[in-house]
């Protein structure tokens, strides 16, 4: 399964911005994907996940209310809107999707887009 990110860039704080994400390969046995985020010499962070299975969302406490994540049809994309972003959320966003569960120990990782989020 590949993934590639898309829809980082530099936005004002109290902005939006929406990221996608769209997997290929054999996507059929995917049990879920996600978005995660880092800033160099920090841990990578869980952002947002949501189950196929049932349509089960979860996000992290720092985005709780602020952001969305939902999935496309065909549940090999999806995406992440981003609003009243902040300062803080300027990281590289990774999405992630995985055949079992959804957790730091994702299956398949994507390369990562740029979120900048300026003062």
């Amino acid at each position: 399964v590949q993934l590639q990110a898309s829809g980082g860039g530099l936005v004002q704080a109290g902005g939006s911005l929406r990221l996608s994400c769209i997997a290929s390969g054999r996507t059929s046995g995917i049990y879920g994907m996600g978005w995660y985020r880092q800033v160099p010499g920090k841990e990578r962070e869980f952002v947002a996940a949501i189950a196929w299975r049932d349509g089960s969302t979860y996000y992290g406490d720092p985005v709780q209310g602020r952001f969305t994540i939902s999935g496309g049809v065909g549940r090999n994309m999806v995406y992440l809107e981003m609003s009243s972003l902040k300062p803080e959320d300027t990281a590289v966003y990774y999405c992630a999707a995985d055949e079992t569960g959804l957790g730091e120990d994702m299956d398949y990782w994507g390369k990562g887009t740029q979120v900048t989020v300026s003062s």
